[in-house]
């Protein structure tokens, strides 16, 4: 089993997904599953991209951090 970080790309939005899966297809497969349960309607999605890929481990996680948009 390992844990993936992946960035999907909407419009107007990076959004950041974790996902639990046995391999990558499944991952991709379940990325599309949890945007689906997390907004009521799903945005406009322009690319999936795998970032980083982990075995899972005790203790074992991903850091998300957004850069500040410089101007705003």
């Amino acid at each position: 089993m390992n844990l993936y970080r992946f960035e999907v790309t909407a419009h107007d939005d990076i959004i950041y997904v974790v996902i639990a899966a046995k391999d990558d297809e499944q991952a991709f497969r379940l990325v599309e599953v949890e945007l689906e349960k997390h907004f009521l309607k799903i945005p406009d999605i322009i690319d999936i991209s795998l970032h980083e890929k982990k075995p899972i481990r005790h203790g074992g996680g991903f850091v998300i951090y957004v850069e500040p948009r410089s101007g705003s």
